[in-house]
Formats: structure tokens, sequence, C-alpha cells
């Protein structure tokens, strides 16, 4: 089963889309900030994300940024 990490900061955006994606067959991760979906990213494995780029605490371009330096599998970068 494909494994989606959504990472939006609007619960009822969140809830909508991740109860759409699971209909159709997905197995859906959530996080609801950048720093959050770092972390979730880095300790499992994903086949996809759908990052929001303005998120709270740590914006989404940020957060694809340390997401793509990370070596992989391996140790987190540290967060800001």
């Amino acid at each position: 089963m494909v494994k989606i990490l959504l990472v939006e900061d609007n619960e009822m955006n969140r809830d909508m889309l991740a109860r759409r994606l699971r209909r159709y067959g997905y197995e859906v991760v959530a996080a609801g900030d950048g720093r959050e979906a770092v972390a979730v990213a880095l300790a499992q494995p994903v086949d996809l994300i759908l990052m929001d780029l303005s998120l709270p605490v740590l914006d989404g371009w940020e957060a694809t940024r340390l997401l793509k330096a990370a070596p992989s599998p391996g140790p987190s970068p540290s967060l800001p």
C-alpha cells in the first residue's frame, strides 16, 4: 500500500483530505507543522509527501530543504 505523508496545518483540510485519500486506498500519516513533518518522514518510510508551504513552526519550504538534505536512511538533520 502506498503511504502518503500529508502535511497541513488546517485541521479541517487535513482531516478531509486524509479521509479522501484513505477512501482511494492510500495509507495516510499526517503532520500539522513542518517540524513534525520532518520528524515523521525521517522516522518512517513514506512514498509521497503532500506539503503545505505555509506552515507554523517550520514552513514547508524549509522542511522540504531539510528532507532533501537528509541522508537516507540515517540521522536526522538538526532542526531549527
